[in-house]
């Protein structure tokens, strides 16, 4: 059986496509299947279809945990992107690369990727939509061309996709965990180890919701490959390789593991006993995490392109007061 390309099938209307499921995928669950036999949509994006009645098995409404028979005819319907709502505004951001399809920018801290809740203007989205007059509208109205986030008060490089055709492509890559990132960061303490890995699940926190843990009930697989660059009186210079996605994924899993990044005011602790911590981290004014290096396949050409964002001034000034006392 056929497996069904959405790349192909965009566009400005809505569009249906209909095939059978193979009795290979007998007995899976409905959007397991799916995920397989949907090629260039998410997990996420197949379970909000399927939660707003547009895949239809054998004509009715289904539910992703539904066994699956084989045979079964499936119609999928594809709606067009959502108009963007997001503005324009004239905000300078560092552009790493751009052409068709995707731009690559050096995102400062303090800059939101996207609007959200109580954010409605002043983030990279706006300056992208006013630097790029068509981005990919497949990520919805607030988050158009965002394949991939970094939190508000994390620097460096990012990727975003320029049209549908390569942000589906995007998606799939960073899906199929085929995207390169590494992150420097500067933790609290004496990291033991000159490298290693952290595994443990990751999900949302049991009692406070707008924290993430290694100590959820339903945690997600994590994986975070790192080593020490540099080791400072109080502080450790790390990179980190994060091979899975999970939200807050770095902070948590050096958090938890007795290492919260400096600054870090949610994982790590707010007030410090060393007098030259606590200044650092007034200094800097955020955690000390900077994603400096992006690798991927470019959607259209095929090729591998790898990016770099030199570091920020700010985790410069840190760094370099941390030599200082390293030289007493």
């Amino acid at each position: 059986m056929r497996e069904v390309d959405y790349r192909k099938t965009m566009s400005k209307e809505a569009n249906t496509e209909t095939f059978q499921i193979p009795l290979s995928f007998s007995g899976k669950r409905a959007d397991v299947a799916f995920s397989h036999l949907l090629s260039g949509l998410t997990r996420s994006q197949i379970r909000k279809l399927i939660d707003e009645g547009l895949i239809l098995v054998e004509g009715k409404p289904t539910k992703p945990s539904k066994k699956l028979s084989g045979g079964e005819t499936v119609s999928v319907t594809l709606l067009p992107p959502q108009p963007i709502e997001a503005k324009p505004q004239d905000i300078p951001v560092e552009v790493l690369y751009e052409d068709d399809d995707v731009v690559v920018v050096n995102k400062p801290a303090g800059l939101t990727v996207h609007p959200g809740a109580g954010i409605k203007e002043g983030t990279l989205v706006n300056a992208l939509l006013y630097r790029c007059k068509w981005l990919s509208g497949i990520g919805g109205k607030i988050r158009p061309g965002i394949v991939h986030r970094l939190d508000k008060d994390t620097s460096g490089v990012m990727v975003v996709a320029k049209n549908d055709f390569a942000h589906q492509l995007l998606i799939n890559q960073f899906k199929s965990r085929e995207v390169k990132k590494s992150y420097v960061a500067l933790v609290l303490g004496k990291v033991k180890e000159e490298s290693g890995y952290f595994s443990t699940p990751i999900g949302r926190h049991p009692t406070n919701r707008i924290k993430m843990s290694t100590k959820a009930k339903t945690g997600k697989e994590a994986l975070t490959l790192w080593k020490v660059i540099k080791r400072y009186e109080e502080v450790t210079m790390v990179e980190a390789k994060p091979k899975t996605g999970r939200t807050h994924q770095i902070r948590v899993h050096f958090a938890d593991n007795g290492y919260p990044l400096l600054g870090d005011r949610v994982y790590g602790s707010r007030k410090h006993n060393s007098d030259f911590l606590n200044a650092v981290s007034r200094k800097l004014g955020r955690h000390a995490l900077h994603a400096s290096t992006i690798g991927f396949v470019h959607p259209r050409s095929g090729d591998y392109l790898e990016f770099q964002a030199p570091l920020s001034e700010d985790m410069k000034e840190v760094i370099k007061t941390l030599e200082s006392r390293l030289a007493e």
